[in-house]
């Protein structure tokens, strides 16, 4: 399993600064698609064939058409800029798979939570997941074919955010829409550590 951070670069030729990110997600929400737009790898993927088995045990509404569902895990790599690599891990969208998010959650700094405007209450529980764990996290809409936009404050508003959880409208097909989430995200997540560090000098100067 791969680790919080490295050391980071130095002109010396040191070892990248790694970070690692989950990207999760309801059911068919298009989190194998985006880890695999954006991977500078081949990306490992553990899906298995949708049977009978799976009928009124997932939620097959609004995702008829999908054959194949993560079990595991996906995983990819990609590099935002010399010195940052992120590490991807995708994590299963159904019910019956969610006991294993707390070890793929072991050793990340955020997460990315994709949602579908056709469905976006089966982003509630990763949304619920990462609060509860105050884990950063962003939002990006998955923008799927002849479904409904809408514009990020009105995403906000209907998953009741904290103020500052960033909202990115995108397609996870697109690698440079999947970068900018991911981009997105990072910064939030330096955010997020600067705003923890500035409060834990105040409370050391008590």
């Amino acid at each position: 399993m791969v680790s919080k951070v490295s050391n980071p670069s130095d002109p010396h030729g040191g070892p990248p600064l790694a970070i690692k990110i989950l990207i999760a997600g309801g059911f068919g929400v298009g989190k194998t698609t985006l880890v695999g737009a954006v991977s500078e790898i081949r990306p490992l993927r553990t899906e298995e064939m949708l049977t009978q088995e799976s009928v009124g045990v997932d939620d097959m509404v609004g995702v008829e058409q999908k054959t194949t569902t993560t079990v595991a895990m996906d995983f990819g790599r990609i590099t935002i800029r010399d010195g940052l690599v992120l590490y991807l891990f995708g994590t299963p969208g159904q019910d019956r798979f969610w006991y294993m998010w707390d070890e793929l959650a072991t050793g990340a700094l955020g997460a990315v939570v994709l949602a579908d405007t056709r469905r976006l209450d089966a982003c509630f529980p990763s949304v619920d997941y990462f609060e509860r764990r105050n884990l950063p996290f962003v939002i990006g809409v998955n923008c799927f074919d002849g479904a409904d936009r809408y514009a990020p404050e009105e995403v906000s508003a209907a998953l009741d955010l904290d103020a500052g959880v960033p909202v990115i409208l995108g397609d996870a097909r697109k690698k440079e829409s999947g970068k900018r989430v991911l981009i997105a995200l990072v910064e939030h997540v330096l955010d997020s550590m600067l705003r923890q560090r500035g409060t834990d000098l105040s409370m050391a100067t008590y």
